[in-house]
């Protein structure tokens, strides 16, 4: 997709992505009253960051390394979003029920964390376009 294709650029526009993204759940994340939420909230916005930079080193892969099937970036992308996610959620999910249930009634079907699973295969896609469209894919990201 592009004349040069790069690494560091995948990984500048995956950070910076996920650094709005970050920047963004620091700002609406709810103040839970507990001495920890603002580690909470720095937490989601390094974690997002770092989200965005693996979503662009993987854009190395355009083949899947054991199965050799193509992995597109429209596939690749929110696979990997929707994994690191889901890592997330189960590690910190009695946390995100707490503040799912600050927003949504009770009973509702938004108030269960794996909707952040869905939320990074949304993420993944967004940061997968952008990085694949100005950085490129596959393994001449490293040779050019």
């Amino acid at each position: 997709m592009t004349d040069h294709p790069k690494i560091v650029t995948r990984i500048i526009i995956g950070k910076l992505i996920g650094a709005a993204f970050g920047a963004g759940a620091f700002f609406l994340l709810p103040d839970l009253g507990q001495e920890n939420s603002l580690m909470l909230k720095w937490g989601f916005f390094f974690w997002y960051i770092t989200f965005g930079a693996i979503i662009g080193i993987m854009g190395i892969f355009d083949h899947h390394p054991v199965l050799r099937i193509p992995m597109p970036w429209w596939l690749r992308a929110p696979a990997i979003g929707a994994w690191l996610n889901l890592v997330l959620t189960l590690i910190t999910y009695d946390l995100l029920q707490r503040i799912l249930a600050s927003y949504f009634p009770e009973g509702s079907a938004l108030q269960s964390p794996f909707w952040f699973v869905l939320e990074g295969a949304v993420l993944g896609l967004i940061i997968g376009y952008v990085a694949t469209r100005f950085g490129g894919e596959g393994y001449q990201t490293v040779t050019s």
